[in-house]
């Protein structure tokens, strides 16, 4: 939690320098993260998740009503997915992805493209191309392949003599990132090379996830479609980040 986190890094400043004034931080974060043997649940979390829930649920009416819409809803949530696995017992999406398992199960961008569009084809087979798809905000950065694309990413431009353009990038890319680097959607690369924070990083937090998971699935149920596995149509419709 950053608030608790930069109490923390002031009351030591405060202790080292010699200064009287105490630093009280409240054990507050809807992430639902911040929890030791005197905190069982910081407060907040319940809330958010009944809003958020209920948010959810009026959009999954909207979904069965229309029947022709896959919605790709964010949910905060950037280093913990308490808030998209609660929302998801709450209401049952068709798919949840979270993000600690992402990284404990080492999937890549393409894996997780590929197994959301298995979903979304068998649901066409019986007739219903309509869904709901949840994710945490901070789902990407829990992805090995990507964390370790952004990585090199960094390095070359601080190192700089490469031009921001994707193919200067791309040569100058190790083998497996240019796989990676490939395989996204061209708006993607040009939001990794050009929108960077004041220290020349990527601004991972400003990806919109949704939008990203909603290409890459577009382009597995092409291929699906092609080897005439997939006959569905698929309207994604993006609905994050509920705040």
């Amino acid at each position: 939690n950053d608030s608790n986190t930069n109490a923390c890094l002031l009351g030591e400043y405060f202790l080292q320098h010699g200064c009287k004034t105490v630093v009280v931080g409240a054990p507050k974060t809807i992430d639902g993260d911040l929890r030791n043997q005197f905190i069982p649940i910081s407060f907040g979390f319940h809330t958010a998740c009944r809003v958020y829930s209920e948010q959810v649920s009026n959009v999954m009416t909207d979904a069965l009503s229309s029947q022709k819409y896959w919605h790709m809803i964010r949910l905060m949530g950037r280093a913990a997915s308490n808030i998209a696995l609660e929302v998801a017992l709450q209401t049952g999406p068709n798919v949840c992805l979270i993000s600690e398992e992402v990284a404990e199960r080492e999937q890549s961008l393409s894996g997780i493209s590929k197994a959301i569009a298995t979903t979304i084809c068998q649901r066409a087979q019986a007739g219903k191309d309509y869904g709901i798809v949840l994710l945490p905000e901070g789902l990407i950065e829990f992805i090995p392949e990507f964390k370790l694309l952004i990585e090199e990413i960094n390095d070359i431009m601080a190192k700089g003599g490469v031009h921001p353009t994707e193919e200067a990038v791309m040569h100058a890319l190790s083998f497996n990132n240019k796989a990676v680097f490939s395989y996204l959607p061209s708006d993607i690369k040009l939001q990794l090379l050009l929108d960077r924070d004041p220290h020349g990083n990527v601004q991972v937090a400003k990806i919109e996830t949704e939008r990203l998971l909603a290409q890459t699935v577009a382009q597995e149920l092409e291929l699906l479609r092609e080897h005439g596995q997939y006959d569905g149509t698929f309207r994604p419709q993006y609905d994050g980040t509920f705040r």
